[in-house]
């Protein structure tokens, strides 16, 4: 009987609710405003507490009807101030409720509510505009389509300490881009919120000191005038350490350490001031021991990775304070079974968020060893560190896989760590896997630490060539991505050094000549010289250089044409010479050159060039030329190897190339005058 009895019970309770529901949102259309006003109160009493109640109302059109009459100005000030209270009170249900405020068009609705000269009605409309803002479902760009706002808002700063707080939380969850920051710092941001530091309000104190942080985040203009901004007679940079101080909310501590990180990087404070070698980064330091909350800890690491990250000294000076680098091990036991943590909501929300440790953790150990080899050494020694990177390149999270492999690449540029530990752990294995399907994110990390794998000196390198890499590197050189075309391109060129034969053949094959002199015409410099790089060291070895000019040779040298035609940098030209010198160095490829009048004028014109770079190189293609010793696997039973060197140097004689290494014997640069000494000595011999 019981089954039959449930299902009718449970529609009687819904029917209830919603006709307890319908009944308050029919009150608010009853035609005397005092009883508008009590259903408006009754509804902010019913709803405290109650997402379900919440639910219900939005759906029941409770929110158009208190908007009209929040707007309304027939309607009393405090029926008004009470819509305004029961729309911040929705406001703090679920995002579906943001969304259907939102939808409703509250923002606007709020913002002109502010106009109201009614201190009591601005705060409630504050409050319940800060309700919604601060949701991640809200499009920000709502606060700045009016451009009266900011303007209007920056007046209301001074109006009460919550008109404050709303405001300048408002202010640090909507600033979001550099245009914002802009915005805000034009309407006179700094100069209105600086005072609020020094508030007696801590809830002002905080929401200002954030506002600060994102204001400053990757800005040279704003930082570099925080640096000079006064409170009440003392730098801003002074009051920011004295929050820091071990006596104030970690909170606090935590967000003034990230304006001095944002205002250092930025470059307002030099990296070795005071300030940020005594003060910010011990600070961070202390916020990643484990006797802080999970969150304290990843914002801490986070930051130190951040203020260190382009700085030796820096990374040299944490790794040596409070153990740091032990002290981040910690991170990927936490937490554990002995963990002291008694509060079973804290435990699971610790247990779901573990990750983010992780990430922190090779977030920071990236940053600690991009420099130095000593930390690096110190990193790897780390209890089980390698096996924790291989891991952390399989996990389910994104994020971790991105900080693991970026770890993985600041550790991959020390030769001894990939004689060593790579190459103990086989790090490439899971490195491959990853680069099968991964976002263009982890893939450019991915490509970037291949590529110092497939140095030549790496042990690495002949397993990765087996397992099929070619192919895989020929295809990221087809991005979109120009950071990912630029690895696809470095790494074959680390593979092409003194390759054998075989390999040479097959990065030619897989590549294709058509995508590889599309390569040489990128738009993207950095893309333009690896693929040089590439061509230069495929065609190395003479009888590399022969094979390969025997079957590109036409294509390759309408490429070097182009390139030494056009407007390139210096380094993308030198790059181009030491290529024809290459193919000078071949026993039939230097024919290519002999027989091209306008090319030998181009290296004739590059040896009088004003830069000491190109004059070696074009004089290094011409020494090539000349030279009168064959090889001998091409000249077997033939006595036409002299005959050949000597027909060269005749017609280079004849072009005047005799004169211009005359003069250059007499140059200032020792290198150049020792190369051209070395060729006018083969006109000698």
């Amino acid at each position: 009987m019981a089954c039959l009895l449930e299902a009718p019970l449970r529609i009687s309770v819904l029917s209830e609710v919603t006709a307890t529901s319908r009944h308050y949102v029919d009150r608010l259309f009853d035609p005397e405003p005092q009883k508008v006003l009590q259903g408006v109160i009754d509804m902010k009493n019913a709803v405290i507490g109650n997402n379900k109640q919440k639910a219900n109302l939005i759906v029941l059109g409770a929110v158009p009807r208190l908007l009209y009459l929040l707007q309304q100005s027939s309607s009393s000030l405090e029926l008004r101030t009470e819509c305004a209270v029961v729309l911040g009170s929705l406001a703090m249900g679920t995002e579906n409720n943001i969304k259907s405020l939102v939808d409703c068009h509250i923002i606007p609705a709020l913002l002109q509510g502010l106009l109201c000269p009614e201190l009591i009605f601005i705060e409630v409309c504050l409050r319940c505009l800060r309700t919604v803002f601060i949701s991640p479902v809200t499009p920000v760009q709502l606060l700045y389509t009016d451009p009266t706002v900011i303007p209007h808002l920056m007046s209301l700063l001074s109006r009460s300490q919550r008109t404050q707080e709303y405001i300048t939380q408002i202010f640090s969850h909507c600033c979001k881009t550099p245009e914002h920051q802009t915005v805000l710092f034009n309407h006179g941001a700094i100069q209105n919120i600086a005072p609020l530091l020094i508030s007696p309000s801590y809830k002002v104190r905080m929401q200002a000191l954030k506002c600060f942080s994102v204001l400053a985040y990757e800005n040279t203009q704003v930082s570099m005038t925080l640096v000079n901004v006064l409170v009440d007679g003392e730098l801003l940079s002074q009051v920011f350490v004295r929050m820091m101080q071990r006596d104030q909310p970690i909170e606090m501590q935590l967000t003034a350490a990230k304006c001095l990180t944002y205002m250092c990087r930025a470059g307002a404070i030099r990296t070795d001031d005071s300030c940020v070698v005594l003060k910010t980064l011990p600070c961070l330091v202390r916020m990643c021991s484990k006797e802080h909350l999970l969150e304290e800890r990843v914002e801490g690491a986070e930051t130190l990775a951040y203020l260190m990250e382009p700085d030796v000294e820096l990374q040299r000076i944490a790794s040596t304070t409070d153990h740091l680098v032990a002290m981040l091990a910690d991170y990927f036991k936490y937490p554990s079974s002995v963990s002291a943590i008694t509060d079973i909501k804290r435990l699971d929300h610790d247990l779901k968020h573990a990750h983010e440790l992780r990430q922190a953790a090779f977030k920071l150990y990236a940053s600690l060893g991009s420099n130095d080899e000593d930390i690096r050494k110190k990193i790897t020694e780390t209890e089980n560190m390698m096996d924790r990177i291989v891991s952390g390149l399989s996990e389910s999270s994104i994020k971790v896989r991105l900080a693991a492999v970026r770890c993985l690449h600041s550790l991959s540029r020390s030769v001894q760590q990939l004689r060593t530990s790579f190459h103990d752990h086989a790090v490439w294995k899971p490195l491959m896997k990853l680069l099968q399907n991964a976002p263009d994110e982890v893939l450019v990390m991915a490509s970037s630490t291949l590529c110092n794998l497939l140095l030549e000196f790496s042990p690495s390198k002949e397993p990765i060539l087996e397992s099929g890499v070619i192919e895989l590197l020929c295809s990221l050189t087809q991005s979109d991505s120009p950071a990912l075309r630029v690895n696809g391109i470095w790494a074959l060129m680390n593979m092409a050094f003194q390759a054998d034969q075989k390999v040479k053949v097959e990065i030619v094959r897989s590549l294709g000549t058509e995508q590889l002199f599309r390569l040489l015409s990128d738009p993207d410099s950095n893309v333009l010289m690896k693929t040089l790089g590439l061509l230069r060291n495929l065609l190395s070895t003479r009888p590399h250089i022969d094979q390969i000019m025997s079957s590109h040779g036409k294509q390759i040298m309408q490429a070097v044409t182009l390139i030494l035609e056009a407007e390139h940098s210096i380094e993308v030209k030198e790059q181009t010479l030491c290529i024809l010198a290459n193919i000078a160095d071949g026993n039939t490829a230097k024919e290519l050159i002999m027989t091209n009048d306008d090319m030998l004028q181009k290296i004739k014109y590059y040896m009088g060039h004003s830069n000491v770079k190109l004059q070696l190189a074009a004089t290094f293609c011409i020494s090539n030329l000349i030279w009168n010793e064959e090889d001998v696997q091409a000249v077997v039973n033939s006595d036409c190897s002299h005959k050949g060197s000597q027909e060269r140097q005749d017609k280079l004689r004849e072009m005047g190339f005799v004169d211009i290494l005359h003069k250059l014997t007499q140059a200032s640069d020792p290198n150049l005058c020792d190369r051209a000494k070395t060729a006018m000595q083969q006109y000698l011999a």
